[in-house]
């Protein structure tokens, strides 16, 4: 699927208001009966997990080192909206009988190979060590990234011969990918205002 139609589909499901991760459990296009994830279906959700949990490792770091209003509004909407995407996620692992990380370590020993837009611990630790403004300009370009990792997940899987044909995968993706899209834009806008 090429990028130009993807982003039209998505913007067409966007439309119609049916990505929210609480539509995502119903009406799906392939009989749950006769349907089974595919394994890039499997690595997508998985690796969402240890992606979005990064996500909430940085953001946990904002309040102690802040030093712009903006950013701790901004630390608490993406945690919100992780952690339930997070929760969804392994809902869905648990219904197909999945775990949730799989083979994987956790984040905070790294995880290999190195997911798209993941920091690696030396950034953490960068991350961790700065303060006022310059850690909010290290946050941002670091959680814009991050984002960009995700949207590149997306892709991946939407590339995957087979993979999102059901409707419960494929919202979450659109949502996932809207979502990410919406905060980078945001958190562009708040970087500029600090150059």
């Amino acid at each position: 699927m090429s990028h130009l139609l993807r982003s039209f589909v998505l913007a067409v499901m966007i439309a119609l208001g049916t990505v929210a991760c609480g539509a995502a459990r119903t009406g799906p296009s392939v009989s749950t009966s006769t349907w089974a994830p595919t394994e890039a279906d499997v690595d997508f959700m998985r690796g969402m997990i240890h992606h979005h949990e990064q996500a909430l490792e940085m953001t946990a770091l904002v309040r102690e080192r802040t030093s712009t209003e903006a950013i701790p509004l901004l630390a608490q909407r993406i945690e919100l909206s992780q952690v339930d995407e997070i929760a969804f996620i392994q809902r869905w692992l648990e219904d197909h009988g999945l775990e949730g990380h799989g083979e994987q370590q956790p984040v905070s020993v790294g995880v290999q190979p190195m997911m798209p837009g993941m920091l690696t611990e030396s950034e953490l630790a960068e991350l961790d060590a700065a303060s006022g403004i310059a850690f909010d300009v290290l946050f941002l370009e670091s959680m814009i990234r991050h984002h960009q990792g995700a949207l590149v997940m997306v892709d991946r899987l939407l590339d995957s011969p087979g993979a999102a044909e059901n409707a419960d995968i494929y919202q979450f993706a659109a949502h996932v990918d809207s979502d990410q899209r919406l905060e980078i834009a945001r958190m562009g806008r708040m970087l500029a205002t600090m150059h």
